[in-house]
């Protein structure tokens, strides 16, 4: 491939990389996203199964379904399925600590969704292959990444030739080889957990709620999902010590639905069956900074959290809306994309919400690990507590919703 000139090249082609790009597509910029893997939309069973489903789903806050409606992708995601929560119940498993959240206590129509993953790529992959100024390249996996002299960026692929460019993003994920290339520094620390994720059936319906039991062991999630008839269906999100999670992922379907069922208490009944199941290291990652003069890193490339609240998704797809509105906004001042005074602006923007919802997910981590009973009794307490006090219960509940 010989060289190509363009403004902005995006590095990953996940929820991140096409949410930007289709952002920024239509205001006279000339975009490159690079792929390291075949740029292919997801295929999207029609089917509704335990087996159709992709064991990677989100919950989408109300600002971030308002995001993907403004790109044009919502109705795409709406019109294949997802599943409205409207209820939140969260409790504990050594007391009796518990808090509900209803919608309606704001006069909402819900506090979220929950989407599969590859629904959500598949509506934006529709929006860039429609944009007329999006570049895409793939397998366009990144070799090098450097400065040039005139303050330019050279992306070099493994395929052969070079793209160059005013602004590289970052949008290539936790293992982000633009942060490794550019030497980015991060804060990271691992958890010692691991996050088991599958699909299963239930019993009982799940009243559109999406259900959270704080284990000893750490959290564990069930997160409604469309159903058809009487088949009921939830994703799972089982934060697990390494011994425990190697443990549950060497059971028998079976038997893993048996430990389930114990684990949650047997809220929706028995769980009846499951689908392959997944596990993955849990990780935080913070970058010192998210950018350099001609380079900026969004979403999980930027930070990576403990999914206890499913709030990743969410934050990185803030970065995008405003590194995008920074670049725009600049442009409008015939500013270059890759000016640093401009990406600081993004980086002041978004730092200090990230690094505070990081800290109290890794504090609500931390505390529901304790043992110690005047530790337990107060946290019970203080769920109570919340949970009487109206204005603060809705405060919380806007927060979390994007809201606020």
């Amino acid at each position: 491939m010989a060289e190509q000139s363009f403004d902005i090249a995006i590095i990953g082609a996940g929820i991140a990389g096409n949410a930007l790009a289709t952002a920024l597509s239509g205001n006279g910029l000339s975009i490159a996203l690079i792929e390291a893997q075949p740029l292919i939309a997801p295929r999207l069973p029609e089917q509704c199964n335990l087996e159709s489903f992709d064991p990677r789903v989100s919950a989408l806050t109300p600002r971030s379904r308002a995001q993907l409606q403004r790109l044009g992708a919502w109705d795409s995601i709406a019109g294949y399925r997802q599943c409205a929560y409207r209820r939140m119940s969260v409790w504990d498993a050594d007391g009796t600590g518990r808090i509900d959240f209803d919608c309606e206590e704001l006069q909402a129509s819900a506090l979220g969704h929950i989407v599969e993953n590859r629904a959500i790529v598949a509506a934006l992959m529709e929006r860039v292959t429609a944009a007329g100024d999006i570049c895409c390249i793939s397998p366009g996996r990144v070799e090098a990444c450097n400065r040039l002299e005139d303050g330019r960026m050279a992306v070099s692929l493994e395929q052969g030739g070079d793209v160059t460019v005013d602004l590289v993003v970052g949008a290539d994920g936790a293992m982000s080889r633009v942060r490794e290339m550019m030497q980015f520094k991060t804060r990271e620390w691992d958890y010692g957990h691991q996050a088991l994720v599958t699909t299963v059936k239930v019993a009982q319906p799940h009243e559109e709620t999406a259900w959270q039991r704080f284990l000893p062991s750490g959290p564990l999630a069930f997160l409604p999902l469309p159903g058809t008839g009487s088949e009921r269906f939830c994703s799972i999100v089982w934060s697990l010590q390494e011994e425990p999670a190697a443990k549950m992922m060497s059971l028998e379907d079976d038997a893993f639905c048996e430990e389930l069922t114990r684990a949650f208490e047997g809220c929706l009944g028995g769980v009846l069956a499951c689908s392959p199941r997944f596990a993955f290291p849990l990780r935080q990652r913070h970058a010192v900074d998210y950018v350099q003069p001609g380079v900026a890193l969004v979403a999980d490339a930027a930070h990576t959290i403990h999914p206890l609240a499913g709030q990743g998704i969410n934050l990185g797809l803030q970065d995008v809306a405003v590194l995008a509105e920074e670049i725009l906004a600049g442009g409008d001042r015939n500013a270059n994309p890759g000016q640093i005074e401009l990406l600081r602006r993004y980086q002041r923007r978004r730092k200090g919400e990230n690094l505070l919802m990081m800290t109290a997910m890794d504090g609500f981590k931390r505390l529901f690990e304790q043992e110690a009973l005047p530790l337990r009794w107060l946290r019970n307490a203080g769920m109570r507590g919340v949970g009487q006090i109206a204005p603060l219960k809705q405060r919380l509940m806007r927060h979390a919703m994007g809201l606020e």
